[in-house]
Formats: C-alpha cells, structure tokens, sequence
C-alpha cells in the first residue's frame, strides 16, 4: 500500500490536496490519505465488481435454471456410469479435452462479438471499466453477455456425451479458471506462455481491448490474429509502470 500512497502523494495529493507545509510523512497525512485511497480508488473498484457481479448472477440465474431444468429432466446426453461410455475411460478422458476445446472456441468467438462497435458499449463495456481487474470482476458482466459466455458451458453435454461428475467438476474448474485470469498473478511457467491464456495475457484484454480473448488457450487469438505477448511478462506491465514511477518519485525527493 505504501507504493500506491506515494504515487498518489507525488501526482495528487502533494501538488493539489494538501499544503506544502503538511509532510507526506506526517502520521495524520497519511492515515487521511488512506482513507482517501481506500473509498474513492481500489475498494471502490472492488465495491463495483461486487454489486455488478452480484445483479449479473441473479439476473443470469434464470436461463440458467431452465438449462438446468432440461438436464434433469433428461434431454441432455450426460450420463452417470462409466459403462455408459461407449469408449469407457478413455472417452472419459476425450471428453474433457472436448469440453474445454469447444467452450474456448466459442467464448472466444462469442467474447470478441461483443467487441463490436455495434453492441459493445451496450453490454461488455461494463466488463472492461476495470482496467486492472481483481478476482471479483470475474463475474462483473452486464447479465446477457455473462450468459451468453456462459453459454458454451450448458450447450456442450446437450451435443455431446459427458459424465455427470466430469461435467460438475469441470463448471467448478471453469469458474476457478475465470477467477484466476483475472486476480493479477502474472506467473506461468516459460513454455507454456505461448499456449495458456493466464491473468497476464487477460490483463493485457482489458488494457489493450482488441486482443487475448481467449479463456484457457492462446490457439483461437493466434488462429484469429488477435494475439498479443502478455505485456507483464516483457517489463512493460502495470506493476512495471508502477515501479517506474516510483524510481522517478524518489529522484525528485
């Protein structure tokens, strides 16, 4: 926190809040700063990813419901044992590969829709006010286009077999997964850089709009030329910059 008060000393409230004669260091400064930071800067940013989050998943909760409705009662293709697979456990297995490469083709087509000029301003603009998300704007959506990238996830096991517990533990990872691209964790390990989609290329999505719409895997954005090389992983990512002003704060002091 002391980094985001002194950047915040040296670009607002040194030169336009306080009087000179005040010290950024005086103890009354900077818990009034601290107060300041926390209700106007990122615990409101969080206070909006919760509220909007929250409306999303009520709103949300009917469709849902009714595809949930449609699976009980039978019109879906999941299945409870294992020998109901025609390919036993290795189609098990090929089911999970198929899920996750079907739904990360379609949210991929699907998320950079909404990019159009036509409709962006009219639902996934909402998304993309958090600049620098945190793990509550993973669910921050205007409430049509968080079910539509939802989507993909209900359509699969109504075309394609999978098991019930595979399909359960899988809704569980895919909102694991979508908490995790977006809780600022810029680590990945060097070879897959160019094949998992993380929190540093997500990043980059809300920063640079037009690029990293992918949810898992880099292949649609290389396939659609809409890949770009995480910025945080070249030096030039937000907590880079931060640090950069800070080394040019301190010189000045």
């Amino acid at each position: 926190m002391d980094y985001v008060l002194n950047i915040s000393d040296y670009y607002i409230f040194t030169p336009y809040v306080y009087p000179a004669s005040w010290p950024e260091d005086g103890a009354l400064r900077q818990i009034i700063s601290l107060w300041l930071v926390t209700n106007f800067g990122a615990e409101n940013q969080v206070r909006k990813e919760l509220k909007l989050g929250t409306a999303s998943i009520f709103w949300m909760s009917f469709p849902t419901v009714a595809l949930f409705f449609w699976e009980i009662r039978g019109y879906s293709k999941l299945f409870d044992n294992i020998n109901e697979s025609s390919l036993g456990w290795p189609g098990v297995f090929l089911s999970i590969a198929g899920f996750l490469f079907f739904t990360d083709m379609c949210i991929y087509w699907i998320h950079r829709f909404m990019h159009h000029k036509s409709i962006y301003k009219y639902l996934h603009k909402q998304h993309h006010t958090f600049k620098i998300p945190t793990p509550f704007a993973s669910h921050a959506f205007h409430p049509l286009d968080g079910f539509l990238q939802s989507l993909p996830y209900h359509v699969y096991p109504f075309i394609f077999p999978l098991h019930k517990v595979i399909y359960l533990s899988l809704f569980v990872f895919v909102n694991i997964w979508t908490i995790s691209i977006h809780d600022g964790d810029y680590r990945i390990p060097g070879p897959l850089i160019c094949l998992i989609n993380g929190a540093a290329h997500h990043v980059d999505h809300h920063l640079y709009f037009n690029y990293n719409y992918g949810q898992y895997f880099t292949l649609w954005d290389i396939l659609g030329g809409s890949y770009r090389h995480p910025s945080a992983l070249l030096g030039k990512g937000p907590h880079d910059h931060i640090r950069k002003l800070m080394a040019e704060a301190s010189k000045t002091q």
